[in-house]
């Protein structure tokens, strides 16, 4: 498995979560690197020790309390809901999204991946089943994770083979199981895989280097978060600003202002750039890039802006700004992989919205192509969907998308489906093109 290390920016900030089955040590690793690298203040300490649910182990305070904030997950010592920590080291900032295990909850990891930069799939040693003949058997949420971080093209997996200790550090056992992930992302096709022995509970290889672990050369967890590259592939990609919100003046002003406000999604603009409205098709031109703090010659990806254009266009919020040299695709029939998130299952019959960036319109799911089998990675056909099922659909949209397929842009190739009745979310879903 290839290290992955390059130069940083001094501050840069990794987003990451943590995924993998039930009582793994998740939310255990978690308050381990919050304390073990001072990213948890006295006090907060002190309060989740004057918990009425304190949770010890011996003597030492169960370190999951840091993470577990709600009161059914502090009874229950379980995660349910994802909770988003903040902390820094004096190289980088971090957000943490710990997800729950439980396999009922798989679409708050769906939720908490959708803007991660990395993920680390936890395995608990004690759980993975180590046959006589070589074989090893992950469990099934550590196959379904890895299947979604490949889905919502994360870019670094951390494996991170959790209670080595359990296992008195035995070297043989981390080795089978790493080499029976390494075969599985593989098949996956996932790309960048890196692997860590560790004990979160005892705190091995988290923040300091084993000396239960000699045989283990690489970084710790910290240093390899530390060192990850983080690089937005949306800088290169094609402009795309999709319409929240057109500002004007009241009306009365002799010289009337009109500006469409959002959030650059891929690419950069200038001053004089040629655009394409979409999907009505019109082109513009960009006369002025405003921001709160004054105008701007040009902006990027990640940017919040109002932009002026020198055409006055019939525009309003759900239609997308476009570089004219290369558009969206309109789609009002969407292929896509979706994960079902719903307890109640599709029904082919109903209607539904689907919200791609800032339009919501209304979508008909015409058919179920396939459904990934997460075992095997095959696909099969079926006829409907039932919660955190992975399947390929096909959509008839009644306005026209302008969509890009999901690989090349996450912003305009990702979308939600919105139960019509209930306005629950149903599913999340990412655009194939060609496919």
């Amino acid at each position: 498995m290839n290290a992955m290390t390059e130069n940083l920016t001094q501050h840069s900030l990794l987003r990451f979560i943590t995924a993998g089955s039930v009582d793994d040590g998740k939310s255990t690793l978690i308050g381990r690197l919050l304390f073990d690298s001072k990213g948890i203040f006295a006090d907060q300490l002190a309060a989740v020790s004057r918990s009425k649910h304190k949770r010890t182990v011996g003597d030492t305070i169960d370190l999951s309390l840091l993470t577990d904030g709600l009161e059914a997950e502090r009874e229950q010592g379980i995660t349910i809901d994802v909770a988003y920590r903040y902390f820094a080291t004096p190289k980088r900032k971090f957000i943490i999204a710990d997800t729950p295990g439980h396999e009922q909850y798989t679409r708050n990891m769906v939720t908490g991946a959708s803007t991660a930069d990395a993920v680390i799939i936890l395995v608990d040693v004690s759980k993975v089943k180590l046959h006589e003949d070589g074989k090893v058997d992950l469990l099934i949420q550590t196959k379904r994770h890895s299947t979604i971080a490949k889905l919502l093209q994360i870019e670094h997996v951390i494996v991170a083979v959790n209670k080595m200790d359990l296992v008195k550090y035995d070297q043989v056992v981390y080795d089978r199981i790493v080499a029976a992930y390494q075969e599985f992302a593989d098949s996956l096709g996932l790309k960048d895989v890196t692997a860590i022995p560790l004990s979160a509970l005892a705190g091995d290889n988290v923040v300091e280097a084993s000396s239960n672990m000699d045989w283990y050369t690489g970084p710790t967890l910290i240093e390899l978060l530390e060192s990850l590259s983080v690089y937005d592939e949306a800088h290169d990609a094609p402009f795309r600003f999709p319409v929240q919100l057109v500002a004007r003046h009241n009306g009365h002003e002799a010289n009337d202002f009109r500006g469409y406000m959002g959030r650059i999604e891929s690419g950069k603009v200038s001053v004089g750039d040629k655009l394409v409205v979409q999907p009505s098709g019109q082109s513009a031109t960009v006369k002025e890039i405003l921001t709160f703090d004054g105008s701007l010659t040009s902006a990027n990806v990640g940017q919040s802006v109002t932009l002026l254009l020198e055409e006055y266009l019939d525009i309003s919020r759900g239609d997308t700004l476009a570089g004219a040299e290369a558009p969206a695709t309109l789609l009002k029939q969407v292929v896509a992989d979706v994960c079902w998130m719903s307890d109640e299952p599709l029904d082919l019959r109903r209607k539904y919205w689907i919200k791609h960036g800032t339009r919501q319109t209304a979508a008909k799911v015409t058919k179920v192509d396939s459904i990934l089998d997460i075992n095997t990675q095959q696909r099969h056909a079926a006829e409907g969907l039932k919660l955190n099922d992975i399947a390929r659909i096909a959509l008839s949209v009644q306005q026209p998308l302008a969509a890009d397929a999901y690989d090349d842009i996450r912003a305009t190739g990702a979308f939600i489906l919105i139960d019509e009745v209930t306005h629950q979310t149903v599913a999340a879903g990412m655009i194939r093109l060609g496919e």
